[in-house]
C-alpha cells in the first residue's frame, strides 16, 4: 500500500483547516488579526489552517465569532468530531479502562454483514478464549498504564464470540502463523486457545486461513486490520486505532487481504498447522 494508515484522518484535518482557512480570507482578516481576536499566539492560527493540529471545540467557536460565521460553528465542530474519531489513541481510548472500547468493537460486528479480519500478533478478539483474553489484556494495560478494568473487559471482549452463531454474520480470518507460535499466557492458556480454533474453524460463520510462515511473500506482514463489509477498515498500531473509509484506501486493504487470502491455508492444512503448534507447546 502507497499510504500511511493514518493518512485518511490528515487528509480530512487538512480539508478541516482549509475551511477554516477560508472563512478568515472571506472575512478579509490576516492570521496576526484573526490571532488577536481569538485571543491566542499567530503560530496557533498557523498551525490549526495547515491541519497540524487538531481544532478543539472552543477553538472553532472562537473562530466562527472573529470571523462572523457562528452560524457555521455547529457544522465545523462536528467536523472535527468526525476528523478526530479517525485517529484515536489506544491510552485516550482506555483513558477509564477498556471496557467502553469493547463494547464499542460490539458494535461494529453487530452492523457489519461481513468482517475480513487479517492478524500478524494475537487472535482476533472474537476467537480468544477468556484466559487468552485475561493475559493479553493485562499486558496491555501494564503498558499503556491505564486503568485495570481486565475483568470487566474481557467481559465485553468475550461477549463478541456471540456473532459467530446468531445474527447471519461472517467472520474471514487470516492469520499469520507466527500467532499460532507466540504465546500468550502459560502453556495452558495457549493449548486452550489453539484448540479453541480448531473447535471454531468448522462454524458455518467462519473461514480461517493460516499463511504458513514458509510461504513465499507476495504482501509483506502488515498491521493488524479488520474490514467491515466495504465501508471501514479498522487499523490496529502500537499506539493508536485507525479507523478509515476513504474509497481509495479502503481499496489497498481489501487488494492487500486478497494477496495475503492467496497465501494462507484453509482446511485440513490449517488444521495441521495449529495442532503442530499445540505440540509445541509441550
Amino acid at each position: 500500500m502507497a499510504t500511511s494508515p493514518s493518512s485518511s484522518a490528515q487528509a480530512a484535518r487538512e480539508a478541516l483547516a482549509m475551511r477554516l482557512s477560508h472563512l478568515r480570507k472571506d472575512a478579509g482578516l490576516t492570521g496576526r488579526e484573526l490571532s488577536a481576536r481569538c485571543g491566542w499566539h499567530p503560530a496557533k492560527t498557523t498551525r490549526l489552517q495547515k491541519g497540524e493540529i487538531a481544532a478543539s471545540d472552543s477553538d472553532i467557536r472562537a473562530w466562527c465569532a472573529a470571523t462572523d460565521s457562528d452560524d457555521q460553528a455547529a457544522d465545523l465542530i462536528a467536523t472535527a468530531r468526525a476528523v478526530d474519531s479517525m485517529y484515536q489513541e489506544w491510552r485516550r481510548l482506555h483513558r477509564n479502562g477498556m471496557r467502553k472500547a469493547q463494547e464499542d468493537w460490539s458494535d461494529r460486528h453487530r452492523q457489519a454483514r461481513i468482517c475480513r479480519t487479517y492478524v500478524s500478533n494475537v487472535v482476533p478478539g472474537y476467537l480468544q478464549t477468556p484466559a487468552y483474553a485475561t493475559a493479553l489484556m493485562r499486558s496491555i494495560t501494564t503498558f499503556q498504564g491505564t486503568p485495570d478494568d481486565v475483568t470487566e473487559a474481557v467481559a465485553a471482549r468475550v461477549a463478541r464470540s456471540r456473532f459467530l452463531y446468531e445474527g447471519g454474520h461472517r467472520f474471514v480470518v487470516l492469520m499469520e502463523e507466527w500467532v499460532l507460535r507466540s504465546r500468550i499466557g502459560d502453556a495452558d492458556t495457549m493449548t486452550a486457545q489453539l484448540r479453541h480454533l480448531l473447535n471454531v474453524q468448522p462454524l458455518a460463520s467462519v473461514s480461517l486461513g493460516i499463511i504458513p510462515a514458509s510461504s513465499q511473500r507476495t504482501i509483506w506482514p502488515l498491521e493488524a486490520f479488520y474490514l467491515f463489509d466495504d465501508r471501514q477498515a479498522a487499523v490496529e498500531t502500537l499506539t493508536a486505532e485507525v479507523n478509515i473509509t476513504q474509497p481509495r484506501e479502503l481499496a489497498d486493504y481489501a487488494e492487500a487481504f486478497a494477496g495475503l487470502a492467496d497465501m494462507a491455508v484453509y482446511g485440513d492444512n490449517a488444521r495441521a498447522l495449529i495442532t503442530a503448534a499445540i505440540g509445541s507447546l509441550g
